[in-house]
């Protein structure tokens, strides 16, 4: 019983001493500095210290070096508390830069369009009303993509029979860009690895951008 504790213990822990490999394992939970709350690191935001003193996100969770882990929350990335805790984590004295939930917000969002496009070069995703219904309709979708300003009731006949599909709301800018068009209002992806991604990013994405994005159900896991 003893030994269950401490293998719990290590993997909700908060820092770590390096990204997955050469020698490290991959862990299935991370808690969060500020809020103590834990998840699954993908779900997660990593950061680590740069040369200069200042936290630098590593939103692939790949950089070198002590990691250490928020919750994908806006609450919590502009927390006052927020330098001294990882100023404990670091122990030592760290700079966050300026518009800090600004800049991870737009990275997220930034890795989101990577993961679209990823798709799209893939032959795994499509964008276009009648495109996406075909795709539906034949149970070929894992992931359902709209832009944020997409009509709700466009959405609803959309998914008719399919309500059940997951979605994931993105700037119209981010999924227009996916796509290489001026306007893109909705896409799906096929099921699998991207998808599972894409999903993955967008419940980063959603938690940083609270606020900003609709919500007409909460079908994006």
């Amino acid at each position: 019983m003893k030994e269950n504790r401490i293998t719990t213990e290590v993997e909700i822990a908060d820092t770590d001493n390096g990204p997955p490999g050469k020698g490290r394992k991959s862990v299935s939970q991370r808690r969060c500095l500020l809020s103590r709350t834990h998840d699954e690191p993908r779900h997660m935001l990593r950061f680590v210290i740069g040369p200069g003193g200042e936290v630098v996100p590593d939103l692939a969770a790949r950089l070198p070096g002590r990691g250490m882990w928020l919750s994908a929350n806006k609450v919590v990335l502009e927390d006052p508390q927020l330098a001294r805790a990882f100023s404990r984590a670091a122990r030592k004295k760290v700079a966050i830069p300026e518009s800090f939930s600004a800049r991870i917000k737009d990275g997220l969002a930034k890795r989101l369009l990577d993961g679209i496009s990823l798709g799209r070069r893939a032959g795994e995703a499509v964008c276009g009303f009648q495109k996406c219904r075909e795709r539906i309709v034949s149970g070929k979708v894992g992931v359902v993509i709209c832009a944020a300003d997409a009509s709700q009731d466009e959405v609803t006949r959309l998914l008719s029979g399919h309500r059940e599909l997951p979605v994931v709301w993105v700037p119209g800018a981010v999924l227009a860009a996916s796509f290489g068009r001026e306007r893109a209002v909705y896409a799906v992806m096929a099921p699998g690895v991207l998808a599972q991604r894409l999903k993955a990013e967008y419940k980063r994405f959603k938690g940083v951008a609270e606020g900003s994005l609709p919500g007409p159900n909460e079908n994006g896991q």
